[in-house]
């Protein structure tokens, strides 16, 4: 089979062929559909990832396809079910062996592109809104990066829960991108004052944010008293540096979401929120945006859409 694979510590990734895997204890096999992909993939490449897999190993964190085999000890999903599962690794190639515990059941209505652009975004953006920060109704959501893979659904989500969304990103296509997913204002990165526009606006009370360095700044800045900010990633390369005595005397709370990270420690987080989700979607209440599909030959250059920020939503790649 075909796979992209890094091969060692430090090595860039390369497309070729490796053996067909044979599924362990606990896991099954897949014909993999669609595999999709993530800035943490980007990470991985470097080694810059916080659960970067040790070498060799194949990228592509998120798949979709149909179950070819199941390992020792596992009896189910049956053999020709289709799934989506979070494996970690292991998807941008032709077949891979996931954990059987994580794979979720897809309806016959979500294709492979779909379910692969589903679990990290929307899981991400709803785990963080409502379990973690408990956006309420009427309250104002500032996101930022907001045609990014998770930004855009927390819009779609913010806006779903009764938020006044505000979106941030770069350039008006990717700000169009943004409220038709519903945001109700947008502030463009590139010209616009983050912190004025969001004064102007009353003020904010939850802040979702994938991107840090100087937009996290400007947004810390802007939030209402007992605002919550929730640090969900550094896509800017800078983290930021918060000082404990301007959250005292505001009465901030800031909060981190490691999706993936909660599958380890509460699962039953992760089953339910996905449970709600494949119900929204099933309703035709939430659509995954894909912006690009591209075969597994062009695996780099689907890396380099998310590298050059090229791209709104998530771009997937079909095996």
């Amino acid at each position: 089979m075909r796979a992209y694979h890094v091969q060692s510590a430090g090595a860039d990734p390369v497309l070729g062929d490796r053996p067909v895997p044979q599924p362990g204890a606990g896991e099954l096999r897949l014909r993999i559909g669609a595999c999709g992909l993530n800035f943490a993939d980007l990470l991985m490449t470097t080694g810059d990832y916080q659960d970067t897999p040790e070498a060799p190993f194949t990228l592509g964190m998120e798949v979709a396809g149909t179950v070819d085999a199941l390992g020792p000890g596992v009896d189910g999903p049956a053999i020709g079910t289709r799934v989506a599962v979070f494996g970690g690794q292991g998807g941008l190639a032709e077949m891979g062996c996931f954990p059987a515990q994580r794979a979720v059941r897809l309806p016959d209505s979500m294709s492979d592109v779909d379910a692969a652009a589903f679990q990290i975004a929307y899981g991400t953006s709803h785990v963080a809104l409502s379990h973690t920060a408990r956006l309420q109704p009427g309250e104002t959501l500032l996101v930022l990066g907001a045609a990014g893979g998770v930004g855009l659904t927390a819009v779609e989500i913010g806006k779903l829960m009764g938020a006044r969304v505000i979106a941030c990103a770069r350039g008006s296509d990717k700000l169009a991108v943004a409220k038709q997913a519903g945001a109700d204002h947008v502030i463009d990165a590139r010209t616009e004052d983050i912190r004025g526009v969001c004064k102007s606006l009353g003020g904010v009370d939850v802040v979702y944010d994938p991107v840090g360095g100087e937009q996290f700044d400007a947004a810390f800045r802007a939030t209402n008293p007992e605002g919550r900010l929730l640090t969900i990633g550094f896509a800017s390369g800078t983290v930021p540096q918060i000082k404990a005595n301007h959250l005292l005397v505001k009465n901030l709370s800031v909060m981190g979401l490691y999706w993936g990270g909660l599958l380890k420690v509460r699962p039953s987080v992760v089953t339910d929120s996905l449970a709600t989700l494949m119900d929204w979607y099933v309703a035709g209440k939430i659509k995954p945006h894909v912006s690009h599909v591209l075969p597994l030959d062009q695996a780099a250059d689907a890396l380099d859409l998310l590298r050059n920020r090229k791209s709104t939503g998530k771009v997937v790649v079909t095996p």
